[in-house]
């Protein structure tokens, strides 16, 4: 362990000191206790659904409901599907999707996919004993205009009190952006596929 001298010890301790009390005044100039928000989580970077994920399961750690939309990866089967599972009734989980579009090579397939599963998700929006919905690669589907891109940000910025929704996937529509409370954008820095490694249990499914 590194020796830290007393001059150093308190000075830290004054910046800490400062640091603690602009957070404290930011904090206190916050007037809204609680709102539902809109999350977005998009950009080229793997982690997306991931994230969306780790909300789920916190808000299910507080015996709230959580309710999942599944657009694209119904291909595949996921772990997290089967850990969920562990939650019963508190977990509702919809997997909609086919596969991605290059898999299916099927407009009118994949339309009516996303339309079903459009049509779900706002069942899952209407429920007020859900507290979270993730619309994982909803942005996907909006991408390639499988759904009128009006209509779904209508129903989102217009969703009851106090209902979070999180939607994934790349290239996240500016209006979507523009209606969300808090977007992050992940970067890909660097990717394992990049290098030959192919998905696996575990990680990426």
């Amino acid at each position: 362990m590194k020796e830290i001298d007393e001059k150093e010890a308190e000075r830290h301790k004054a910046k800490m000191a400062k640091r603690k009390a602009m957070q404290d005044a930011e904090v206190a100039e916050k007037t809204v206790t609680e709102k539902g928000l809109l999350i977005v989580n998009t950009g080229p970077g793997k982690g997306k659904t991931t994230a969306a994920f780790g909300l789920a399961l916190r808000m299910l750690g507080y015996g709230k409901r959580v309710g999942v939309v599944q657009f694209v990866k119904g291909a595949w089967h996921t772990g997290e599907k089967d850990a969920f599972a562990t939650f019963g009734d508190r977990m509702v989980w919809h997997t909609m999707g086919e596969g991605f579009t290059w898999e299916t090579q099927d407009i009118k397939r994949d339309i009516a996919a996303a339309e079903a599963a459009w049509a779900k998700a706002v069942e899952l929006i209407a429920d007020p004993s859900i507290n979270l919905v993730v619309l994982d690669e909803l942005n996907i589907a909006l991408r390639y205009d499988y759904l009128d891109l009006d209509s779904v940000v209508s129903t989102l910025k217009n969703r009851r009190e106090g209902l979070h929704v999180v939607v994934t996937g790349r290239n996240a529509k500016p209006a979507l952006i523009e209606a969300a409370d808090l977007v992050t954008e992940m970067g890909s820095v660097k990717h394992h596929f990049s290098a030959g490694v192919k998905a696996q249990q575990g990680i990426e499914f």
